[in-house]
């Protein structure tokens, strides 16, 4: 396929539109999408579509979509890499490369994920993402950053490293932030360490979510995060104090608070698929996240590896700290996140499908954007066939990956 930002239309498929499904044709013109019809339905313009010409006789490229899925562009939160590269490599190649492969899974937008690390190495990313997302960006759209540390617990540590965990820093963030206008999306940090509260009221003041991980705090620690601003907890489940049914935790605050978004790393390692179910009954439906937590490793199967400087095993696709053994990220890719919760939870796809993209438009404020496929929307869309395998992914109309 040949097609630009021109004007173009996908046949024949299967369009998940918000929570719904319906079958019929998406009409995309420079990069937005103009018209959703359903088969029988009638068009306007009808007769020009068959003609193969649009009103202003500009060629109209019409897709086949043989009877697949049309989705929104799935939106990763929380990847830290892809196909061998790291975004804390901090390089505009590296960024194509993990861009150029988690789209070709789907993937429309992603938030580069940083690691605890050096102030230094922290600062590099961010000059990084600043200068890639003001350039061109042929792939996967870099929508931010998010900050995963280095303000978390030591108790949680997972597959951090422990030498550059720091207390809360607001004037740190503040800086960063004036460096980098509206770059910084999200923050993961430790809500019970001292500072923590202060900082989260000044992220949520700027429009920047504050997520909980990594942390060894009290059910009520992460209420009264919550009331100070707090709307995200980060791969749920995991490096975070769980349920017990007279001490509740982080868990217990996260799964009952309407509040919190809850992130969930659906890889089958992370989480037991009851868990996911648990999860899932526990949450309101707008307030789940799949996420892949990728690391270099992802594509690229079992070997040796690094993720914020520490060494990485990955044995039948799983990713564990060589030395301890903790878990350490995944390989998930979003699309096989789609597959494995849809197994996991029965639920549908148009129910899924919220999940990976209408829910995190949502938490970083882009729904009015992408996130679904509506009427004047970007065409950020995924294009698979009956069993999910990936055929195309637009980005703005514009193809990123083709098999």
């Amino acid at each position: 396929m040949n097609e630009t930002n021109g004007r173009w239309r996908i046949d024949n498929v299967n369009i998940v539109t918000g929570e719904t499904l319906l079958t019929g044709s998406v009409l995309v013109e420079d990069g937005i999408i103009v018209s959703i019809t359903e088969t029988g339905a009638g068009r306007s313009g009808e007769e020009a579509f068959r003609t193969g010409n649009g009103d202003n006789g500009e060629e109209l490229k019409v897709i086949d979509g043989e009877g697949g899925w049309l989705l929104p562009g799935f939106i990763d939160m929380h990847v830290h890499g892809g196909f061998g590269a790291d975004f804390m490599d901090a390089s505009r190649d590296a960024y194509d490369t993990i861009t150029k492969f988690h789209a070709s899974k789907g993937t429309t937008t992603m938030l580069a994920t940083s690691m605890t690390a050096p102030k230094e190495a922290i600062e590099a990313v961010l000059a990084a993402a600043d200068s890639y997302t003001s350039g061109s960006m042929p792939y996967a759209r870099l929508g931010g950053v998010h900050l995963e540390g280095p303000f978390i617990s030591k108790k949680w540590i997972g597959a951090q490293n422990p030498a550059f965990v720091v207390p809360p820093n607001v004037e740190w963030v503040k800086r960063w932030n004036e460096d980098h206008p509206g770059l910084i999306k999200q923050l993961t940090l430790a809500p019970e360490t001292e500072g923590a509260a202060e900082l989260i009221g000044w992220l949520a003041e700027q429009g920047i979510v504050a997520a909980c991980g990594h942390t060894d705090a009290t059910y009520e620690q992460i209420i009264a995060a919550a009331d100070a601003g707090l709307r995200s907890a980060v791969h749920t489940y995991n490096a975070m104090t769980g349920l017990h049914h007279r001490n509740p935790g982080t868990l217990g605050a996260v799964m009952s608070d309407g509040r919190i978004s809850a992130e969930l790393i659906a890889d089958g390692h992370h989480v037991h698929p009851a868990a996911m179910r648990i999860l899932a009954a526990a949450k309101p439906a707008d307030k789940l996240v799949l996420i892949t937590d990728a690391m270099s490793s992802a594509g690229m199967g079992d070997g040796q590896y690094e993720l914020g400087g520490q060494a990485v095993t990955v044995k039948d696709g799983v990713c564990r700290l060589t030395e301890g053994g903790s878990l350490a990220g995944s390989s998930l890719t979003m699309i096989d996140a789609l597959t494995i919760f849809k197994q996991a939870t029965g639920w549908t796809v148009p129910a899924i499908s919220r999940l990976l993209s209408g829910n995190p438009a949502k938490l970083l404020g882009i729904d009015n954007r992408t996130g679904t496929i509506a009427t004047g929307k970007w065409a950020d869309l995924v294009w698979t066939d009956a069993s999910f395998e990936i055929r195309t992914t637009w980005v703005e109309g514009r193809p990123v990956f083709t098999a």
